[in-house]
C-alpha cells in the first residue's frame, strides 16, 4: 500500500511538473552526494532499484564534504546544488538557518529508529534528516598490559603510574586531543559544552566549557603529564603508534582506529568509558550521526521525500547499507543485532552518547578548547584560567557575528 501511494505522488509530480511542457520519469534525475565512497556502491544499487520502482533515476556522486557545505550553503539561495546530501549531523545547523534543510516527517517508521539518531537531526523541534548510522569513541586497552577494565579514572592512574613505573609503557595512555576524543573523561566528571533550552536545541545560554567538571577533567590529564606517565605532547597520529606497538595501555579513539590496530596485531579490548569515582556513572562520548538530508530548495523535494521516506527508510534497505559498511546503523533492530566484540564495545561505550551539538556557535569553539588545552600544558594557565579564557573567546566571536 506503501508503495502504491507514493507511486501515485510520484506520477502526480510529474503530470504537475509537466503541465506546460512534455515530463516523464526518464526526464527526471535525483542526484545525491555523499562525502566518502564506503556507501557509494550500495547507495547506487537503491537508486537503481528506485528507478526500477518508481521510475525515476538517482545519481550518486562522491563530493567532498567542504564543497557540500559550501553548496547548501552559498547555493541555498539559487537552488543549486544537489537534491539529497549526506552530511555528518553536527553539519547540521548552518543548512537550517539559511533554508536549505527540508523538514522530513518519518510518522510512525520513526520509532524504528534510535532514539538519539533522531535527536541528533532534530533542530527546533523538526526533523531534517534520514539518520543512517551513528558511530562514538570507545575506551581501547591492551589486554596483555590491562586485562580488566578499570572503573574509575582513579584506578586508570594507579594502573599508569604502575606500568610506567615498570618501564612497560612510554606513555601510559595516549591522547589524539584533549578535546572531542577525550569528551568522557569531562562528562564523568559532570562537564558539558552546551546545555540545553525547552525545546530541546544546544544553547549558549548554557555554556558549559568552564564548568567545574571540565576543569577536574583537565586537571586529571595535567596530573597524569606532571607525574610524567603520560606525555605531553597530544597528538593524534603519535598516541594511536604508541598504543599499536605496545607502547602505550590505553587510547580513546574511534571505529577509523580498529583496521589499524588489527593489522599491526595489538592485543585489545573496548569497553565502557571509567566514572569519576567508585558507583558513579561512566563518562559518555560525543554521538556522531549521518544521515541525508533533502535539499529545500531544488524543485524536486517531494520527489526526494518519496526516495527517502517511502523507499529508503525499510529495514531491508538499512541493512543492505550497514552489510556494505558496517557503521552501526541508525536503524534500532539492526543497531541491537550486532554482536562482534568490537561493536559491542563500542555500543557499551556508547550509552549516554549525546549528540554533538549542531548549533553554529559550536564551530567557534573547537580552537578555543585547543587552546585552553595547550596553555595548561604548557603551565602558563591553571585549567579553570584557560577554560574561562576559552569561554570568553567564543563568546566574543559570537557578539562579533551579530
Amino acid at each position: 500500500m506503501k508503495k502504491a501511494i507514493a507511486g501515485v505522488v510520484i506520477v502526480a509530480l510529474l503530470c504537475i511538473a509537466g503541465a506546460n511542457s512534455l515530463v516523464s520519469a526518464q526526464d527526471v534525475t535525483l542526484t545525491l552526494w555523499v562525502y566518502d565512497d564506503g556507501r557509494l556502491e550500495v547507495l547506487t544499487q537503491l537508486g537503481e532499484a528506485f528507478e526500477e520502482e518508481y521510475g525515476v533515476a538517482v545519481s550518486v556522486e562522491v563530493v567532498d564534504l567542504s564543497e557540500i557545505r559550501t553548496s547548501m550553503t552559498l547555493g541555498a539561495a539559487s537552488g543549486e546544488g544537489p537534491d539529497m546530501i549526506i552530511i555528518p549531523h553536527d553539519n547540521l545547523g548552518p543548512l537550517v538557518e539559511n533554508g536549505s534543510a527540508a523538514v522530513i516527517d518519518l510518522g510512525d517508521n520513526a520509532e524504528n529508529f534510535l532514539p538519539n539518531a533522531i535527536d541528533g537531526f532534530t533542530y527546533n523541534g523538526e526533523l531534517y534528516g534520514l539518520p543512517l548510522a551513528v558511530e562514538n569513541i570507545g575506551f581501547f586497552r591492551n589486554t596483555d598490559l590491562v586485562p580488566e577494565a578499570p572503573a574509575t579514572w582513579a584506578e586508570v592512574a594507579e594502573i599508569c603510574q604502575a606500568l610506567y613505573d615498570e618501564g612497560k609503557v612510554d606513555s601510559a595512555i595516549g591522547f589524539p586531543d584533549l578535546t572531542y576524543n577525550i569528551y568522557p573523561l569531562y562528562t564523568s566528571f559532570g562537564g558539558y559544552i552546551f546545555g540545553r533550552d525547552d525545546t530541546g536545541n544546544f544553547t549558549v545560554d548554557d555554556f558549559g566549557l568552564n564548568n567545574e567538571g571540565m576543569v577536574q577533567g583537565l586537571t586529571w590529564v595535567k596530573s597524569l603529564v606532571d607525574a610524567g606517565v603520560v606525555s605531553e605532547n597530544v597528538d593524534w597520529e603519535a598516541s594511536h603508534v604508541m598504543f599499536e606497538t605496545g607502547r602505550s595501555a590505553f587510547i580513546m579513539t574511534g571505529p577509523w582506529a580498529v583496521n589499524r590496530f588489527e593489522t599491526a596485531g595489538v592485543p585489545y579490548a573496548i569497553s565502557a568509558f571509567p566514572a569519576a569515582e567508585e558507583g558513579g556513572e561512566p563518562g559518555y562520548p560525543f554521538l556522531g550521526v549521518q544521515g541525508l538530508v533533502i535539499n529545500a530548495t531544488k524543485e524536486n523535494v517531494l520527489l526526494s521525500q518519496v526516495f527517502a521516506v517511502d523507499f529508503l527508510a525499510t529495514e531491508e534497505n538499512y541493512q543492505a547499507i550497514f552489510d556494505a559498511e558496517p557503521r552501526p546503523s541508525a536503524w534500532a533492530s539492526i543497531f541491537n543485532a550486532a554482536e562482534d566484540p568490537n561493536t559491542a564495545g563500542f555500543n557499551a561505550a556508547g550509552v549516554g552518547a549525546v549528540p554533538m551539538p549542531s548549533i553554529p556557535a559550536m564551530g567557534y569553539v573547537w580552537d578555543a578548547w585547543v587552546d585552553a588545552g595547550s596553555l595548561v600544558l604548557q603551565d602558563e594557565l591553571s585549567p579553570q584560567e584557560a577554560l574561562d579564557g576559552a569561554v570568553n573567546q567564543v563568546l566574543e566571536q559570537l557578539e562579533l557575528d551579530e
